[in-house]
């Protein structure tokens, strides 16, 4: 039983980050400040927002959530890479991503983020 009040999968690369929310759907933001700020406005209190490692792209939104209180999941890319095929979906795309993001933290305990200090 997934305890927040709604759950969001995130896909992000390089220019911007499309979001599927469990009841609000899809929608994308550009990958900066901005867009940051802006989809942080429209997310709901007690939230979970979940994303894939990808290395850079990730961690900037991640840190930014997470220094603003949000509760935030980052994923092994592999486990929903296996999820995906094991529900035989053959589409890949930005959207499709982030709704399988977001499917797989609903259906799985998934960690929470601990972003690292400043200093690291």
């Amino acid at each position: 039983m997934n305890k927040y009040k709604e759950t969001f999968g995130v896909d992000i690369s390089k220019g911007v980050f499309d979001v599927h929310g469990s009841s609000t759907g899809h929608t994308h933001y550009r990958n900066d400040e901005t867009g940051f700020k802006k989809f942080l406005k429209e997310l709901p209190k007690g939230s979970l927002v979940a994303m894939e490692a990808t290395g850079y792209y990730h961690y900037r939104l991640a840190q930014f959530l997470y220094k603003n209180g949000v509760a935030v999941s980052v994923i092994n890319p592999l486990s929903v890479k296996r999820f995906v095929q094991m529900k035989l979906s053959k589409v890949k795309t930005d959207k499709s991503d982030s709704r399988a993001i977001c499917e797989y933290a609903q259906v799985n305990e998934v960690p929470l983020y601990s972003a690292l200090t400043e200093v690291q």
